[in-house]
């Protein structure tokens, strides 16, 4: 019997959450400011949105646009904002940080970690900027909580990041070391791309235009994402 797929769409309210529930999202993540490529939402909002639906939620830690997590002020303060998640009841978030030469900012990311005290986590798509993608996943291969990369395999999008997909597909298949952890694939996915991406054995899929057919000023379309959800649950023939 097939896994089904995870289905995680961006949510930005609690409107949001109840069109993607109902149009069959498994998971959100929680963001503000998608001008700014999501940052972390305020403790009001994962509040509101925790009480509209019950399925999982991944909350974004992020202060500011790009990979850096900035200097030491700004970690303290984004260290601050995860132990008001956790107050406010959040189990999961998603974060991740590049140093300046592209590889991963384990200061920040241990310090959240221990923050965190075990909740599972995203490293997002800062691994699609990172000057070494297989030494960033061996260097937090065993960071407490990660379960999850969020990539397109290349910072263009999933068009340009498929043979990358495919090869980590592969490599994960085979039980290489840094590859345990879940794909979730996102970031200029089109349903066009799921069957290869399927077939390949990967079964996270993470949309957020693809839920706002009318723009990130529009609320999520739950048929939009029902739209998803049918395709990833179709039948397939395998080989």
């Amino acid at each position: 019997m097939s896994k089904r797929a995870v289905l995680e769409v961006i949510a930005l309210d609690a409107d949001d959450a109840t069109a993607a529930r109902n149009g069959g999202a498994d998971r959100l993540e929680l963001v503000t400011d998608m001008a700014a490529d999501g940052l972390t939402p305020t403790r009001e909002t994962f509040a509101e949105i925790r009480a509209a639906v019950d399925i999982p939620l991944r909350v974004m830690l992020r202060l500011a646009d790009g990979f850096a997590a900035g200097g030491p002020r700004q970690v303290d303060e984004l260290v601050g904002r995860a132990r008001a998640m956790r107050a406010e009841g959040a189990e999961e978030f998603v974060f991740g940080f590049l140093d300046a030469d592209g590889t991963p900012d384990l200061v920040t990311v241990e310090r959240l970690v221990a923050e965190l005290d075990g909740c599972r986590w995203t490293f997002h798509r800062a691994i699609d900027r990172a000057v070494d993608r297989d030494t960033l996943r061996k260097e937090l291969a065993d960071m407490p909580g990660l379960d999850t990369y969020l990539t397109a395999g290349s910072p263009a999008g999933v068009d340009d990041g498929m043979p990358i997909l495919l090869a980590e597909a592969d490599a994960a298949n085979r039980a290489e070391a840094g590859y345990g952890h879940h794909i979730l694939v996102g970031g200029g996915l089109r349903l066009g791309h799921l069957p290869q991406l399927l077939t390949a054995g990967i079964d996270g899929f993470h949309i957020g235009s693809a839920a706002r057919p009318d723009g990130w000023d529009a609320p999520v379309s739950a048929t939009a994402v029902r739209e998803w959800r049918e395709a990833l649950d179709a039948p397939r023939q395998d080989g």
